[in-house]
């Protein structure tokens, strides 16, 4: 009877610290990283303009009515710049969004960060996987669990971008994207820049209620952000959209066209 007191003792002790770990995880409605891409094509105002589209979102009555309408009125948020493999950058840690004031206060933050130095090549994977893994101990527990990655050109380095994406699909995550087509000329081994947003659709996005919200002019920069985030966090799906991709090429886009017309100075870059 002693033993069966010391090895109750010995399992309380071994999972009470899982358990309070879990127990301190704050409970939202959504756990939401804002990957936001910074490689050389995009050029300085085109960062600028996605940095200052997300500050002026993150403020607008619109999103702050969405984030305080759900289950718990509030969710967390994390801003993450990429450009080429092994180059991510956190530049907003995770934070508690539960009014206006907060968002306030993380808008602030956001504005005042000098950005990233940009790297050549465009890795779509190498962003999804490094921002599917910051979901794991950030504190908090969300009913959902979304990326939302912008990007003006299709994956060109690192995994290929179908692999990455199903890994992070594997962990209950929506990935949601803002296809930036704003240049011309077949940028990206794309014959045509609208090519971005099927790109995007059939190889970038995937989840319940996964969606695009493209920008195809500069004016449109802050308009679209601030819709994809109050979509976003109120779990909508816009009506022309399809739900949930589950194939790698689920519309017939070449998902690999990048790698393929891939400039041969990337590999220079890389070795």
């Amino acid at each position: 009877m002693r033993f069966g007191f010391v090895g109750l003792g010995l399992l309380l002790v071994l999972f009470l610290p899982v358990a309070s770990a879990a127990a301190q995880d704050q409970p939202v409605d959504l756990e939401l990283v804002l990957a936001v891409d910074v490689s050389r094509s995009m050029d300085e105002d085109e960062q600028a303009l996605q940095r200052d589209g997300y500050v002026t979102a993150l403020t607008h009555p619109e999103v702050i009515d969405a984030i305080t309408s759900g289950v718990q009125a509030r969710i967390a948020i994390t801003y993450v710049e990429w450009a080429g493999p092994g180059s991510q950058t956190i530049i907003l840690p995770w934070r508690l969004i539960d009014g206006a004031a907060a968002a306030r206060a993380a808008a602030a933050e956001l504005a005042q960060t000098s950005g990233t130095l940009t790297r050549r090549g465009t890795s779509i994977s190498g962003a999804l996987l490094f921002t599917a893994g910051l979901f794991d101990n950030n504190g908090f527990d969300g009913i959902r669990r979304a990326i939302d990655i912008s990007g003006d050109g299709p994956n060109n380095a690192g995994w290929p971008v179908s692999g990455a994406r199903e890994m992070a699909l594997a962990k209950g995550i929506t990935i949601n994207g803002l296809p930036v087509i704003l240049k011309r000329g077949g940028f990206g081994g794309l014959p045509e820049p609208e090519m971005l947003d099927a790109y995007y659709r059939d190889c970038v996005i995937g989840g319940p209620g996964a969606f695009t919200v493209p920008v195809r002019s500069t004016g449109q920069f802050a308009d679209a952000i601030r819709r994809k985030l109050v979509l976003e966090i109120a779990g909508r799906t816009p009506a022309v959209m399809p739900a949930v991709f589950t194939t790698a090429q689920a519309g017939g886009t070449d998902c690999m066209i990048g790698e393929k017309t891939r400039p041969r100075w990337l590999d220079l870059d890389e070795r």
